[in-house]
């Protein structure tokens, strides 16, 4: 009996605005904006290993490492989430920040105004300062 190959092939239409007047920023725009630069700037210092940010539309990634961008991806996502869980069956407040450390890297993880930020650096890094600059 032979097999019949069967092939499915989709089209897509894409859509692109010129007219950059026609889209109104709204805050979380903003707000990621700002983050991305802050971060940009936190990037370039000696012990930073990169970050990601990313909101409901949009995310930055910035990797030494870009072949690893899945494995630091899904490790902030379950340390933003398992904390989030942690929170709520404590009862506790809402957390702020979660600190990682391991042997020789460390991971700096936050929610600010629902958008999600890691940054990952070397354990001797400071992570108070970046905490400091990135916190609103």
């Amino acid at each position: 009996m032979v097999k019949k190959k069967h092939s499915l092939h989709e089209t897509s239409t894409t859509v692109i605005v010129d007219d950059e007047a026609d889209v109104t920023p709204n805050e979380e725009d903003k707000v990621f904006t700002n983050l991305s630069q802050t971060l940009a700037e936190i990037r370039k210092e000696t012990g930073v290993i990169g970050y990601i940010l990313r909101s409901n539309t949009s995310a930055t990634i910035d990797l030494k490492e870009p072949e690893k961008i899945v494995e630091y991806a899904l490790f902030s996502s379950q340390v933003l989430d398992s904390s989030r869980e942690i929170s709520e069956l404590f009862k506790l407040d809402a957390i702020e920040s979660v600190l990682i450390e391991g042997k020789e890297t460390k991971a700096l993880c936050m929610d600010i105004d629902g958008i999600k930020i890691s940054i990952f650096m070397e354990r001797n890094a400071d992570h108070t300062d970046i905490l400091k600059r990135v916190s609103p």
